[in-house]
């Protein structure tokens, strides 16, 4: 299983982007996303998902939102802006072996159906 440190620098931007991308999300719901997306070969740590998430929020590719939870608790919710649709197209586009190919031991059919 690749290490946090194996990942290619703006992979977790990247991830993050995509896990996103498919619906809106609370932090918790990234994560798993994430790890869904990798086939279980990724798995991101909370201290690394969350400075992640502000840093696309402040340059504008997410938005937020409070919302209650499907366990009726308080979240934050994430989705892309349209700006953050265009970078996760714009980077998916130059590099066919983004990072969620790389690292996924799930079948190729089934990570080209996240793509």
């Amino acid at each position: 299983m690749p290490d946090q440190a194996d990942l290619l620098p703006g992979s977790l931007d990247l991830l993050i982007l995509k896990a996103i991308s498919l619906g809106k999300l609370h932090g918790y719901g990234v994560l798993l996303r994430i790890e869904q997306i990798s086939g279980g070969a990724l798995q991101i740590q909370q201290g690394a998902l969350y400075p992640g998430l502000y840093r696309l929020e402040h340059q504008g590719l997410i938005k937020s939102e409070w919302g209650v939870s499907d366990n009726n608790r308080r979240a934050k919710f994430y989705q892309l802006t349209a700006a953050g649709r265009n970078r996760l197209g714009e980077e998916f586009g130059a590099r066919p072996n983004s990072p969620v190919l790389l690292f996924s031991s799930a079948s190729r059919d089934r990570r080209q159906s996240y793509l």
